[in-house]
């Protein structure tokens, strides 16, 4: 007898149709300055997609914040809180960006006004001296590039209540952590913590990650249209950002268009590939949300956790 699924399945449409009169709090303006480069997102999307999905996350949070005035009260404690974590997972190129920020912008636009933050997990890489003594350049992204006591020392104080935390800063320009620069977090009521291996767990590991999430989503995709999509990515920066000589890539802004799409090629398939089949993709089983997306980037399919 087959084993019964621990997700519910619901197709592009039967999604679309939970809470339908969900207004869009959204324009189209909104949209355009959330888009990230070479990534799709229309107003049909973000309301098909993204408007049920803000709700349910409103509804787990109202719950949450209603069992901890229950445990405050039982406790006699009237203060303590907590924020709730969102976590987002997938490969590079799945459109983590653009899609953390959307997320951001809806649940931030609740009647009650939230206030939502948004941190990736790319500040806590190791800086690139210390993956070069290592020998680890060629693995930036991979769970050993991290720098994971530090990582879980901010999720530690986040879910603590801490009043300000600090965490550090990545510049894709540079391709490096920016020496004395952080993203301050000043008690949020969500926290949106968005990347790579998020829901990774270390063997032997005593605290995951993981541990601190109040829900978590991973967003999944074909691997050859996940290729398609880095490459375009990269055919993208090699005329924009990478044309700044301060860029880490600027020795690739004058490839030819060939040249150009078998660089790409090579570095998808020699890192981001095995990354995301050694590490990623098994973690998308312990994900609460996974949302399949197909070639044109829209949602086709999501699995929710029962």
């Amino acid at each position: 007898m087959a084993l019964s699924s621990p997700f519910r399945y619901f197709t592009r449409r039967q999604w679309a149709a939970l809470h339908p009169d969900t207004p869009l709090p959204l324009t189209d303006q909104d949209i355009a300055s959330l888009t990230g480069l070479c990534d799709r997102l229309s107003m049909d999307e973000v309301a098909r997609m993204y408007l049920p999905l803000s709700k349910l996350m409103e509804l787990r949070f109202e719950a949450s914040q209603e069992l901890l005035r229950a445990q405050n009260a039982f406790l006699n404690r009237e203060n303590d809180r907590t924020p709730f974590v969102i976590a987002v997972s997938g490969s590079v190129a799945a459109g983590k960006s653009t899609f953390s920020r959307t997320l951001q912008a809806l649940l931030s636009r609740w009647p009650t006004r939230p206030n939502v933050a948004l941190i990736t997990t790319d500040g806590f890489l190791s800086p690139n001296a210390v993956l070069e003594e290592k020998g680890l350049m060629r693995r930036k992204g991979f769970p050993e590039s991290y720098d994971l006591p530090r990582l879980l020392g901010f999720l530690h104080a986040v879910k603590s209540g801490e009043d300000v935390i600090e965490a550090p800063v990545y510049s894709h320009l540079s391709y490096d952590i920016v020496p004395d620069k952080y993203q301050v977090v000043k008690q949020p009521d969500i926290l949106i913590f968005e990347g790579l291996n998020v829901l990774q767990a270390p063997p032997r590991a005593s605290v995951l990650a993981s541990d601190y999430f109040d829900f978590s989503i991973f967003l999944d995709a074909g691997k050859e249209d996940l290729e398609d999509w880095y490459i375009q990515r990269f055919l993208a920066l090699q005329q924009t950002a990478f044309q700044n000589p301060s860029s880490y890539f600027y020795r690739y802004r004058t490839l030819a268009h060939d040249e150009a799409i078998q660089t790409a090629q090579s570095i998808w398939r020699e890192i981001n590939l095995p990354n995301l089949t050694e590490n990623i993709q098994p973690t998308r089983q312990r994900a609460d949300l996974i949302l399949y997306k197909g070639h044109d980037h829209e949602i086709e399919e999501v699995w929710l956790r029962r």
